[in-house]
């Protein structure tokens, strides 16, 4: 006679549950940056379309060089300087480039969500008010860096394709050409250019994004005129400029601190040099932009977490 069994009958299989896997925390975070790189085609178009305008510029230039550029390139102490300045002017406004389409992705950013009503499906999703805050945040501060990389050069290897084929017309050779042009030490200088410029400007995206998360219509007003307001007002009240000359010194002070100066002339040919990141990272103005862009950004997630469809 058998005697029963104290073990307990298992369930059957169709009867387990089976424990999800534990998402990683960067996973949303992940899937939401690569949600506003699908959803904003600027971010690479507007870049890749001022590059096409600036190779097209440039090759006109050295097709049909006028008197003054062939006295240049004939001069040696003002050939380098010739060479240099089409690739400076074409970096700079493709930067300048990033900077716009960062202001207006960031002003659109939440505003954009809330007034087709696609935040009620947003926030149906496991992802935090902050992850999205943060995602939208890193696009300007992350993603048109690498963009604005990416482009720049391929842009002046363009430039220097196009260089190679035509100026030998003018009497410039080819090694002359890459021996004025130190596009190595460029591109290692360019990531220390792009990344100072993000950080610097910071508190400017986080104020944006707030905008955004507030404003009911009209964001770029409503994020341009109590700027404009305090300024007119500090200069009726007391004859002063104080504030418009803090705004001014967040657009473009980052150029003044974290590049030297005094090192114009040796950036020619050594980018390198001109490089300052220690006077840069001890900036007092660097800090408490960064900390006042953390608040702003603070208060966008909030924001986000309370307001509804327009």
């Amino acid at each position: 006679m058998n005697s029963p069994s104290n073990a307990a009958p298992e369930p059957p299989l169709d009867s387990q549950v089976i424990a999800p896997a534990a998402m990683p925390a960067t996973r949303p975070l992940y899937w939401s940056v690569r949600r506003e790189w699908w959803e904003n085609s600027s971010i690479y178009i507007a870049p890749l379309a001022v590059a096409g305008v600036i190779l097209f510029g440039f090759l006109i230039s050295i097709i049909h060089p006028a008197v003054k550029m062939r006295a240049a390139l004939a001069d040696p102490a003002h050939q380098r300087a010739a060479i240099h300045m089409p690739y400076d002017i074409g970096a700079a406004l493709i930067m300048g480039t990033i900077f716009i389409v960062g202001v207006f992705f960031c002003l659109d950013a939440l505003y954009g969500e809330r007034r087709d009503r696609s935040i009620l499906f947003w926030k149906s999703l496991p992802v935090s008010d902050l992850s999205t805050v943060l995602s939208k945040a890193s696009i300007p501060l992350a993603v048109l860096l690498l963009v604005a990389f990416a482009t720049i050069v391929a842009t002046q290897l363009v430039m220097l394709l196009l260089s190679i084929v035509v100026l030998p017309r003018n009497g410039l050779t080819v090694a002359a050409v890459w021996a004025q042009l130190p596009l190595v030490k460029m591109w290692l200088a360019l990531p220390y250019a792009l990344a100072a410029m993000a950080l610097w400007q910071a508190p400017i995206y986080g104020w944006l994004l707030l905008v955004s998360g507030w404003a009911r219509r009209a964001a770029f007003l409503w994020a341009v005129l109590p700027l404009f307001a305090i300024g007119v007002i500090e200069k009726v009240a007391f004859n002063t400029t104080h504030f418009a000359n803090l705004v001014k010194y967040r657009l473009f002070g980052w150029v003044a601190q974290a590049l030297d100066p005094q090192a114009h002339s040796d950036a020619l040919m050594d980018p390198l040099r001109a490089l300052a990141p220690g006077r840069f990272l001890s900036t007092p103005g660097l800090w408490i932009g960064l900390a006042v862009a953390v608040v702003f950004l603070g208060a966008a997630a909030r924001l986000r977490r309370y307001r509804g469809p327009i």
